[in-house]
């Protein structure tokens, strides 16, 4: 395994080798090693520690919202995409010990893998010197999510609201059109979004899911600009007459 002196450094906590090594450890790389213990353990205690530490600091600091709003932004400052970047700053990725399968396909940037290995090393903090070491280690890291404009937002559900708008306008049917291109291991996909029949925004991702949720981002600004005006028509009345 690659030195974890500057790793160390980086978290600003000082986990025990032995601990550290199996937060480390990638099931693929457990597998061909015969099976020895995973980080997955770990990475559900992490969890947990992180839910809280994100839980307590936006309860604190934010008196003034609502439990939905809380929960959003919970949600966005300790999903796949939010960790993931905060373990690249780290260069996590360098460090985690991964079967030759994961190393071929560029595992060591793998969203999910980055943000897996961020939880468990967490857990490790937890385990190594408990709650109030491990919740600063969060806060430092993590912590500066909270404030981030741009992270925040990918906690708004935008399928949903697109849904929601759709509805009460009468726009018609709801279509997402979404192609992938690449091979198996690392495809992208494009989805459009159709509503009755006109098209809105589009958006890229690694999964359909992703995709989708950008092209519903892009469409909301789409149908939200000029106080009701739709691509095709520029008819702020279009909702009132049913879409004719």
């Amino acid at each position: 395994m690659k030195n974890t002196e500057e790793l160390t450094k980086r978290l600003g906590v000082d986990i025990d080798t032995g601990t550290l090594r199996l937060a480390l450890t990638h099931r693929s790389y457990a597998y061909e090693k015969g099976g020895i213990p995973t980080n997955e353990r770990l990475e559900f205690l992490g969890d947990s520690v992180l839910g809280l530490a994100v839980t307590d600091a936006l309860y604190r600091d934010n008196p003034g919202l609502s439990e939905g709003e809380l929960a959003k932004r919970r949600s966005a400052v300790v999903s796949t995409k939010a960790l993931a970047g905060v373990a690249r700053t780290l260069d996590l990725g360098s460090y985690v010990l991964l079967g030759q399968g994961e190393k071929l396909t560029n595992g060591r940037d793998k969203a999910s893998i980055l943000a897996d290995t961020m939880e468990a090393v967490i857990g490790a903090a937890y385990l190594s010197h408990g709650i109030e070491t491990a919740r600063a280690m969060v806060m430092r890291l993590i912590g500066p999510l909270l404030r981030d404009s741009a992270v925040l937002g990918e906690g708004t559900d935008w399928k949903t609201r697109i849904q929601e708008t759709a509805a009460g306008r009468r726009l018609g049917l709801i279509d997402y059109r979404v192609d992938g291109t690449g091979p198996d291991h690392a495809r992208t996909f494009t989805a459009r979004l159709v509503i009755g029949g006109i098209e809105y925004g589009s958006g890229h991702g690694p999964s359909k899911k992703e995709a989708e949720q950008a092209a519903a981002a892009a469409s909301w600004a789409l149908l939200t600009e000029g106080a009701g005006s739709f691509p095709g028509t520029g008819d702020p009345a279009h909702d009132a007459a049913g879409g004719s």
